[in-house]
């Protein structure tokens, strides 16, 4: 048996933490189009071009067919 009183008072709750940017802050769509941006930047002309002015630069591989394992 306590003899001494109640039970301590429990310590206040946190404060809660500031609310996560959504979408539709400026601050995240802004990045997302930097982003966006350095991506297209990076990629560049290149990563669309699988030849070059001339075409292919090595004969077609025309063969006959084969079996596998013949």
């Amino acid at each position: 048996m306590c003899i001494g009183g109640g039970a301590p008072k429990p310590p206040p709750p946190p404060t809660p933490p500031p609310p996560a940017p959504t979408m539709a802050s400026p601050v995240v769509q802004a990045a997302r189009d930097d982003e966006r941006k350095r991506a297209r930047l990076a990629a560049g002309r290149a990563s669309t071009i699988l030849t070059g002015a001339q075409g292919l630069a090595t004969d077609a591989t025309t063969g006959l067919k084969t079996l596998l394992g013949a």
